[in-house]
């Protein structure tokens, strides 16, 4: 199994031009991450617009993904849920013939399966790859909760499921996690608590607004891991306003519109039924992201 992934990993925007995927732009904000210390990249998970993507257009993102990243220290861990497991199964199938690093996959949506489902649906998906594969857990979202014990089960009876990406929204749930399961990765899921979770045992972080400013969350991350708390925190604390207004409207409505004020997309443009913030919303990111510097922004 490839090196397990840790540290600061960015929930890519997938940017779209004239209704179609804008592969030269999202080539260009890798690139970005990469030059700017992230860890990892994740293509098409929630920020990615993932529900409204063709299959074809998610996998093209995890192509490209490979593509900028090869060479480089910055890894891909692609995003493959669905649900329906069979079409999960094909897209992580397809994620590890590119030759991504690991692979994370969200709960499956609508359709709430019980946590034998979700035990079931799992097992199924991690063992149809050699690949490490982290679940995703964000019941705001989809509707279902990955119990704490289900995800000790699936820890302990799955090889290559390693850890978690924590987006309930929870300190609890974190030490509830590590507390039955000490060599569980959990990566935070939700921006505005990526210190706390790094401070009592997370493995890393999977963000949003490190589309924006991956090299502030970068420096968070590595001073946590390295146990420099105090630098840390001063950085989660500084980040606090951004982290905020970047989820007045449902993920990934504001990075979007952030990522366009900042010059860093030519075009902002949405996959219905997603549609662009209200004037008032876009006027607050505005006005947050004044008190940031933006690396690359025109």
């Amino acid at each position: 199994m490839s090196e397990l992934i840790t540290g600061a990993t960015t929930a890519l925007i997938t940017p779209f031009k004239n209704g179609t995927l804008d592969e030269a732009t999202f080539g260009r904000l890798i690139q970005r991450q990469i030059d700017n210390g992230i860890n990892a990249v994740c293509p098409v998970g929630t920020t990615g617009e993932s529900a409204t993507l063709s299959h074809e257009e998610h996998k093209r993102c995890i192509e490209i993904a490979v593509e900028v990243c090869k060479g480089t220290d910055t890894k891909v861990l692609a995003g493959a849920g669905s649900n329906a497991t069979h079409e999960a199964i094909d897209i992580a199938r397809h994620a590890e013939a590119c030759g991504v690093d690991a692979i994370f996959s969200v709960s499956p949506y609508y359709n709430k399966p019980s946590q034998e489902g979700l035990y079931q649906h799992y097992k199924a998906i991690a063992k149809s790859v050699e690949l490490p594969f982290m679940l995703y857990n964000v019941p705001g979202r989809t509707g279902v909760d990955i119990s704490a014990d289900t995800v000790c089960r699936l820890f302990n009876d799955v090889p290559n499921i390693y850890g978690i990406k924590e987006a309930t929204g929870s300190i609890e749930r974190t030490v509830e996690l590590l507390s039955k399961q000490p060599n569980l990765y959990v990566f935070s899921g939700d921006d505005a608590i990526d210190y706390p979770i790094l401070a009592n045992g997370g493995k890393g972080v999977t963000s949003v607004t490190s589309n924006l400013l991956p090299d502030m969350k970068s420096k968070l991350v590595q001073a946590a891991l390295k146990g420099d708390f105090k630098t840390s925190k001063a950085i989660n604390d500084e980040l606090y306003p951004i982290n905020k207004v970047l989820f007045c409207e449902s993920n990934p409505i504001p990075i979007k519109a952030a990522m366009y004020i900042a010059g860093l997309i030519d075009t902002l443009e949405y996959r219905l039924p997603l549609v662009a913030p209200s004037s008032e919303n876009m006027n607050k990111i505005e006005e947050v992201m004044k008190n940031y510097n933006i690396v690359g922004a025109k």
